[in-house]
């Protein structure tokens, strides 16, 4: 599996990622990554039929996105990898996925957050997977629709 395009948002598949992020990735596949998403059956349903025409889409736990990544009848596949929190793909990292880069595109704020941009904020949680992240070598870009230039993360969390 080719990895083509990785994205945190909360919002996983909406509007943007159908008809934008999808195109620019140059996909065939969205695999939204979660062990909490995946366990919600009305969210996973409702993900499955928001996907794009032509390029199908899948709701798996971590564990079970690796065995995928990693199975080699799967090559065909060009990934857009959609996760709600840092901490899954810091996991998929761990597993043995190779990211190149990290989009962060949305998590909404909630009380205990901090707000990095307008549309990210951050709990310590996620600054901690972040870091982890960002010390794998691993590039880290704030960027919520594909024609905003790209800003580095850790600029944005290195005093938090």
């Amino acid at each position: 599996m080719e990895i083509n395009f990785v994205r945190i948002d909360d919002r996983l598949i909406h509007g943007q990622v159908a008809t934008v992020w999808v195109k620019e990735s140059k996909c065939n596949r969205i695999f939204v990554c979660s062990d909490e998403v995946s366990k919600d059956t009305l969210r996973k349903t409702l993900l499955l039929k928001v996907a794009p025409p032509g390029v199908k889409a899948y709701v798996l736990p971590i564990d079970k996105a690796l065995e995928v990544y990693k199975n080699p009848k799967y090559d065909s596949f060009k990934a857009l990898i959609l996760s709600p929190k840092p901490e899954d793909i810091l996991r998929l990292i761990q597993g043995g996925m190779k990211i190149k880069s990290v989009n962060l595109g949305g998590m909404c704020f909630k009380t205990g957050r901090t707000q990095i941009s307008s549309a990210v904020s951050l709990g310590q949680e996620d600054i901690d997977a972040l870091k982890k992240i960002n010390e794998l070598g691993i590039e880290l870009e704030l960027r919520k629709i594909a024609t905003d230039s790209k800003v580095d993360v850790m600029s944005k969390i290195k005093d938090l």
